[in-house]
């Protein structure tokens, strides 16, 4: 055998199972690393999912539905009359809660003859197929403060019962929905 040319083991020489593994490993983290930490920041600052429990927002949304939450908007402005918000549930239960904006900072909310006034103008709200209890009662939002109810206002643990939601309680504005499929969309 001629020392100077080469075999098959110097030309293609075996891999240390060691390197391959190492680098293997230095690959996977170079791939996923960056992966959990990008949907890590989507989900922290701008966008997350989230499970509808419960019947409040009956007809609308029903249980078990999926939504997508985005959180950028409301860091350039406050939520609207009409959004579906996700919000901390203000007795410190651990599932968010979600409901609709029905008056803003500095708004009056009066229930009377099954229906919403906000600020004594009679709320239209196309999305209702029921009246609203709570006759006589009327609720003034401070400054940075929303007052919110559910759709379903017969089924609804809300703004009626723990007072307006402090702006920096909401957690995003409800857009999409997209589970089951055959209701997926965008939210109005």
């Amino acid at each position: 055998m001629d020392p100077q040319k080469p075999t098959a083991e110097t030309q293609h020489p075996k891999p240390n199972h060691g390197q391959v593994a190492g680098d293997l490993v230095r690959d996977l983290l170079e791939t996923i690393v960056p992966a959990i930490v990008i949907a890590l920041l989507i989900n922290l600052f701008l966008a997350q999912s989230t499970i509808v429990y419960g019947q409040s927002m009956e007809p609308n949304l029903y249980t078990d539905q999926r939504l997508v939450i985005e959180k950028l908007s409301y860091h350039l402005h406050g939520p609207q009359r009409g959004d579906v918000v996700v919000v901390r549930d203000p007795g410190g239960g651990p599932i968010p809660l979600i409901k609709r904006v029905v008056g803003l900072p500095g708004e009056r909310v009066t229930i009377a003859n099954g229906r919403v006034f906000v600020d004594g103008m009679r709320l239209d709200e196309p999305y209702l197929n029921q009246d609203t209890w709570g006759d006589g009662q009327s609720w003034l939002a401070p400054p940075l403060h929303i007052f919110v109810m559910g759709d379903n206002r017969s089924d609804s643990r809300d703004s009626r019962m723990f007072g307006p939601v402090e702006i920096d309680q909401v957690l995003g504005h409800a857009v999409l929905r997209y589970w089951p499929l055959g209701r997926a969309g965008l939210l109005h």
